[in-house]
């Protein structure tokens, strides 16, 4: 990586301490990690009377079975690979030439080339493409026992689950089984959270030293990108990193603004980092080299005091809508701008729960129950309507038997911080 030592004239500038960057809570068990998550999505389908799944996002196929290959592109272009998953049997079908990278998992009993049921694959024959898929499916599922079993499908061409059920297919979403399983994690998991935690840390550290005048928001974005893959992590879901004007209201994308000097640059990194783990935090920077003005630092602390008091009343047990009424209220005049939850599940992707402000619950909440073995990120985005800047801070957290525990460890700017 490129040696940025832009900040060597600053005098002001506090070194950041990365506190406990080193731990990795001893060798991760991938096995185990494995052979958990395919029991808790056995567990869902039998709780749901699911007979069997085909599952086709890259994210969930890899939950099930460990495989990864080409998420994004796989993400795009489905069903480019997909998979079957009875209560004994896991079948995966891998992209064309793709097969090997599957091979020695414990968790595939067998692999197959997958039947590209696509336009672009099939081109006009695409309607009997998919019927073709829609037999073969028919055909296998049958023979593993699944005749006349409710079937949970995600995502796919129309046509192919239009076949399905013309072949006498029952067809459910397999959203909810496949959520609910993902949504408890087992301590082997945590390691792995920790470990994707960790080196997006690092990033991070390497992306600050980077901030100055004059840099493009691009140019520091890809700072966090190499420091990711250099550390064998995937990729960045997202492209939220914004300076000055561009932090409010949220939700920018990155662009070619260069920073300007004294503006405010915030980042939330929607890492898929190592082992296919989320990490999940926010940061709000000041550019310097003059200290942060008495309004950049109100929004900060702020968004600091939502963060933190929305940790603290989190605990195992509580039901959804209980949090939302004891969340912290939001000033009358950010409210408009805020972050559209208060926090949200996360562990190979965002994940369910999403747990809403209390003004947003009549329209869009749920109720549901905290439970440990969760991972939730805490929100803020503190920005007033129509105003020049906004800071948005985010913690990744685990819940435990008698409370949480605090997973992300990057640290607080203390130039923001003070009075």
């Amino acid at each position: 990586m490129a040696n940025f030592d832009w900040h060597a004239e600053r005098s002001n500038r506090h070194p950041l301490d990365l506190v406990g960057t080193s731990e990795m809570e001893g060798e991760i068990d991938l096995v185990a990690v494995r052979g958990y998550r395919l029991r808790r999505v056995r567990e869902m389908m039998q709780r749901l009377d699911i007979g069997a799944l085909i599952l086709s996002d890259p994210v969930n196929i890899r939950y099930a079975t460990g495989a990864r290959n080409m998420q994004v592109f796989s993400a795009r272009n489905t069903p480019a690979r997909y998979c079957l998953v009875t209560d004994h049997r896991v079948i995966l079908f891998e992209f064309t030439g793709c097969e090997h990278l599957a091979e020695g998992l414990e968790t595939i009993d067998q692999i197959r080339p997958a039947m590209t049921a696509s336009f672009v694959a099939a081109g006009p024959d695409i309607a009997q493409r998919e019927k073709a898929w829609a037999r073969e499916m028919k055909s296998l599922l049958d023979a593993e026992g699944g005749a006349g079993a409710r079937v949970g499908m995600e995502r796919m061409n129309a046509g192919s689950a239009i076949a399905l059920s013309e072949l006498g297919v029952r067809l459910v979403d397999a959203q909810q089984p496949v959520e609910l399983a993902r949504c408890i994690k087992s301590p082997e998991e945590v390691k792995c959270a920790i470990a994707s935690l960790r080196a997006t840390e690092a990033g991070v550290a390497a992306l600050r030293e980077s901030i100055r005048p004059g840099v493009t928001e691009n140019a520091l974005w890809s700072v966090l990108h190499q420091a990711i893959i250099e550390r064998d992590g995937d990729y960045c879901e997202t492209r939220l990193l914004n300076s000055g004007q561009r932090t409010n209201p949220w939700f920018q994308e990155t662009g070619q603004k260069p920073l300007q000097a004294n503006e405010l640059v915030a980042l939330d990194t929607d890492v898929v980092g190592c082992h296919g783990y989320y990490s999940d935090f926010s940061r709000t920077f000041h550019v310097g080299p003059d200290r942060p003005s008495a309004e950049q630092r109100e929004l900060y602390r702020l968004a600091n005091e939502q963060v933190q008091h929305n940790i603290s009343i989190i605990k195992p047990g509580m039901g959804f809508r209980d949090y939302a009424e004891r969340a912290w209220d939001i000033p009358s005049r950010f409210h408009a701008n805020r972050y559209y939850l208060s926090a949200h599940g996360v562990g190979m992707t965002g994940e369910y729960p999403y747990l809403y402000h209390i003004h947003d619950f009549p329209d869009a909440g749920y109720d549901g129950e905290i439970q440990p073995g969760m991972t939730l990120c805490v929100e803020s985005y503190i920005g007033a309507e129509g105003g020049r800047e906004g800071v948005k801070l985010e913690e990744q957290l685990l819940v435990t038997e008698t409370g949480t525990r605090l997973l992300s460890r990057f640290p607080f700017e203390e130039s923001l911080l003070v009075p």
